[in-house]
């Protein structure tokens, strides 16, 4: 019977343990878990959401403090087209995050960086290629590009120096956005290295509407993978969203896939940027505590437990110190719909926003408990303590029980 490490992901020259860690914003998949799936020979993602946000709270700088203080005058404004963020200071902050990040890695693996499109802050273009560059500056090996179709991200750095040799790659939830991708990519005369495919079942924002469950990620991957046979495409592919076990990873490959994204069972590791108190209700969770709602001001549905502080929450928009979702506009979603409520109900000191929330503030706070399908399964990969609370694993073991595991087990911590 084969195990994930009967295989391995090509990437170039390189050869990898075909294990690729999810990067989850905002700073849950933090440099530690990144730096263990490197470690041990696989790939691992850090993230660039709120970037600024994570430098402060890691490097003890002062971005969002100040950004408030520029804008303070502002903040009783419903208007927010005014509130910029300084590309310099972007800079900044995406280099301190990557360059550290880079310079504590030991391994024969990778580390790479998701960067999300649909983070406009308040200039789509400019602050999305600010990142991108500095990214590249400061020695990331890859770069995957997710949460937009990032139909011209490829040619906003394709005069980059490294352009050709980092490794690019773009996640996709169809084969109709991936053909839109290349096609828009042509130009630029270079293909993607790696394709992430993430279906249905996948943590957070998802790439399709809430007709999802029609949706099966096998499927998808079978289309993709047939088209680019058909095309003469040679571009590793790699299924991602509830792969729970090695042996559902073993499937994957076995049908063609050169590796697989993973990031649900990583969330209750020592090194995940969660909080313990927040691990320990992902570990509670039942099949029916999960839901997928369209709360996200970015129009994605989302993935996230029920009981997540941020659903029906109406705190005011706090985009002078964030504002990382404001369109090209300076509009969000959010501010839409909390004005709306605020006109409902005058002179109340307290409202509620249901349809919408301020996920800049919510995930920054780690209140917006996003989650895979398959998080109601986590309890059954640990042990519980004699409190009653379940024990946090290593990212070591996890990746370990992924890369030797047969027969659909999950190894239990010693």
């Amino acid at each position: 019977m084969k195990r994930v490490d009967d295989f391995r992901l090509r990437l170039g020259k390189q050869e990898l343990v075909p294990i690729v860690v999810g990067g989850m914003g905002v700073d849950i998949s933090t440099a530690e878990l990144a730096l263990e799936a490197a470690r041990l020979g696989g790939i691992g993602h850090i993230s660039d959401a709120m970037v600024p946000t994570v430098s402060d709270r890691r490097f003890n700088t002062k971005y969002v403090k100040n950004k408030l203080r520029q804008y303070k005058f502002n903040v009783a404004n419903t208007e927010k087209a005014v509130v910029q963020f300084d590309l310099g200071l972007l800079v900044e902050a995406t280099a301190l995050h990557v360059g550290r990040t880079m310079e504590a890695k030991r391994g024969d693996g990778l580390i790479f960086i998701n960067c999300m499109e649909k983070l406009t802050m308040n200039a789509p273009r400019e602050t999305l290629r600010a990142r991108l560059k500095a990214a590249l500056d400061s020695g990331i090996d890859g770069i995957t590009l997710a949460a937009g179709l990032h139909l011209g991200s490829f040619a906003l750095i394709e005069d980059h120096p490294r352009f050709r040799d980092v490794k690019l790659g773009i996640i996709v939830s169809s084969l109709r956005a991936l053909q839109l991708f290349l096609k828009k990519s042509a130009r630029t005369g270079r293909l993607p290295d790696y394709v992430v495919i993430e279906g249905p079942l996948a943590g957070g924002h998802l790439g399709f509407g809430m007709d999802w469950a029609k949706y099966d990620l096998a499927s998808i991957v079978i289309e993709i993978r047939d088209w680019m046979k058909a095309e003469h495409l040679d571009i590793p592919l790699i299924p991602a969203g509830g792969i729970f076990t090695g042996s559902d990873a073993v499937a994957f490959m076995e049908m063609g896939a050169a590796a697989v994204q993973v990031a649900t069972r990583f969330t209750v590791s020592n090194e995940c940027g969660l909080p313990e108190d927040v691990q320990q209700e992902y570990f509670k969770a039942s099949e029916t505590d999960i839901e997928v709602n369209t709360i996200s001001p970015t129009g994605y549905p989302m993935r996230m437990l029920k009981n997540s502080p941020a659903i029906g929450s109406g705190i005011r928009p706090n985009c002078e110190a964030f504002g990382y979702l404001l369109d090209s506009a300076g509009s969000c979603q959010y501010i839409e719909a909390y004005n709306r409520e605020v006109a409902l109900h005058p002179g109340a000191k307290k409202i509620k926003v249901m349809d919408k929330t301020c996920l800049c503030t919510h995930m920054r706070n780690f209140e917006c408990w996003t989650c895979g399908h398959y998080t109601y399964r986590l309890k059954d990969t640990t042990r519980r303590n004699e409190d009653g609370s379940y024990r946090l694993l290593s990212a070591e073991h996890i990746f370990h029980d992924y890369q030797f595991s047969t027969e659909n087990k999950v190894a239990l911590p010693d």
